[in-house]
């Protein structure tokens, strides 16, 4: 049997030609740490590890290379920068559509007298001029920041950062965005957003290895940031506090080197195709599964049902069925990989309506086929009709 993977959303696959090897000749034939060593491999290392800084700065329309810190995900980013930026008697403003990567730092805070109101999406995920227009109401005298995700990771609606942006910078108020189901997908450009730390991922839509991500942080907000983890950083060995230099600030212990090659040959790999050429290709996939999914009266597609200002996910709730059971069934009849259940974002779920039970969710890359597509929808329709 023949597998379709379904589940980029969790994690890509395959990844991006070049990626495994340039993962293996690090590990098999350089193999030495950085900002250590006064030898050839050494500087040829920190000469890759510099590159991939620029490659996300072209990525991201970013101009500052040394503003761009490795960490090992979003998850850690968002961490380092809840925790870092935020202080008791804050206050801050998150979108009902957030992953748990923001909502659990978040909520931690909360025990120590942070603030958070939540900015209500409707129920395709998304925020409509009018209650964009409402964000007003819910700012205080201590409003720190807004934390946006650019698209949900349950149902793909992305929301109007823009929008949100300028509110923010003429606000006097930072503005976080978490680029996890976005980053590889559209373009996106921090200064026009007036976004002032963007957390990315390497292993979705980047197309590289598990394991490695970062942020992304302006002049305006990176002072107002304390590391997370403060250790070694290979500069500055005389002091035993850590630099104030960037990256170094929050760069400290030996990084995921082997991850860093591996995300720099996915970077070049995407911009030789062309982010536009593999958002066009997903979002064929994506219409045709739509327009078939449709057809079928027991399931029922969650969020929004157009092409507009959405990713290449898609949620899909069985109501006649588990659609925990429908997922396996896929998997175990059919070799169809998907994602069942709450996909780490609660908050989102209560805003689609589709909390406790979740969705069946299917996330399209450019590597996968109309042929796939179309063998998927026949095995959902064979089996609904065994359940």
């Amino acid at each position: 049997m023949k597998e379709i993977y379904l589940d980029n959303a969790a994690t890509s696959y395959p990844k991006a030609p070049g990626v495994a090897e340039t993962v293996s000749h690090f590990l098999s034939s350089i193999g030495c740490n950085v900002n250590r060593g006064a030898y050839t491999k050494a500087y040829q290392t920190e000469e890759v590890i510099y590159e991939t800084r620029e490659l996300l700065c072209r990525l991201f329309r970013f101009d500052k290379p040394e503003n761009v810190v490795f960490t090992k995900n979003v998850t850690e980013s968002m961490n380092v920068i809840i925790k870092g930026l935020l202080k008791s008697g804050d206050h801050v403003i998150v979108s009902s559509m957030e992953h748990n990567a923001v909502m659990r730092p978040l909520n931690n805070l909360r025990a120590r007298n942070l603030e958070v109101d939540i900015l209500e999406c409707n129920k395709e995920g998304a925020l409509s001029p009018d209650q964009v227009e409402s964000l007003p109401s819910l700012i205080q005298a201590n409003t720190k920041a807004v934390f946006m995700t650019a698209a949900s990771n349950v149902c793909g609606t992305m929301l109007p950062l823009k929008e949100i942006g300028h509110f923010c910078r003429m606000n006097n108020i930072f503005f976080i965005v978490d680029s996890a189901q976005t980053a590889g997908f559209t373009e996106m450009d921090m200064n026009w957003l007036n976004v002032d730390a963007l957390a990315f991922t390497g292993h979705k839509g980047l197309l590289g290895p598990q394991g490695i991500g970062g942020f992304l942080v302006n002049k305006r907000i990176e002072p107002s940031i304390e590391p997370l983890i403060e250790g070694g950083t290979g500069s500055f060995s005389e002091l035993e506090t850590q630099p104030a230099c960037m990256p170094d600030k929050f760069e400290a212990g030996t990084l995921n080197i082997p991850g860093i090659f591996g995300l720099n040959a996915a970077l070049k790999y995407l911009f030789k195709v062309g982010i536009d050429k593999i958002r066009e290709q997903e979002l064929h996939l994506l219409n045709l599964f739509m327009t078939r999914i449709l057809e079928i009266p027991s399931a029922q597609l969650i969020g929004k049902s157009d092409l507009q200002d959405r990713t290449s996910i898609i949620s899909i709730n069985f109501p006649k069925h588990d659609n925990a059971e429908v997922s396996y069934l896929l998997y175990k009849e059919h070799g169809i990989m998907t994602r069942s259940g709450l996909h780490c974002a609660p908050s989102g779920h209560k805003t689609l309506g589709t909390f406790p039970h979740g969705t069946v969710r299917f996330s399209f890359s450019h590597f996968n086929t109309e042929e796939e597509v179309l063998k998927v929808i026949d095995c959902i329709w064979r089996s609904l009709n065994t359940l």
